[in-house]
């Protein structure tokens, strides 16, 4: 969802058209439903926090490592994680999320 309406924000299309596109697919969800709204009225209260979210992948990669299972895209998304708490951003919603690729794009995702 992140990537996707930030690509549709810098390339100058309304994230709600995409939006709405997505969801109307296989991709739509009640978490899509739910998060993408929030993001583009920049509403980022904590539901699931970044820090909690990060306690919860460390553990999962504990455990990967312990039965040799790598998880390569698991170990991307904390850092992006860890990367928003560096930033100051732990306390927010993981919807924050958006924020992360938002800052390399150069782009706000906003209605």
């Amino acid at each position: 969802m992140s990537e996707a309406l930030v690509l549709a924000a810098k390339a100058g299309v309304e994230p709600e058209l995409v939006y709405q596109a997505i969801r109307g697919g296989l991709a739509g969800s009640t978490v899509l439903d739910a998060k993408a709204p929030l993001v583009m009225d920049r509403k980022f209260n904590p539901g699931f926090r970044i820090n909690l979210h990060i306690k919860d992948l460390n553990n999962v990669l504990e455990t990967s490592h312990e039965l040799n299972v790598p998880l390569p895209l698991m170990a991307s998304v904390m850092e992006m994680m860890q990367a928003l708490k560096v930033d100051g951003m732990g306390e927010l919603d993981h919807g924050s999320l958006v924020r992360f690729y938002e800052k390399m794009a150069t782009v706000e995702v906003k209605r």
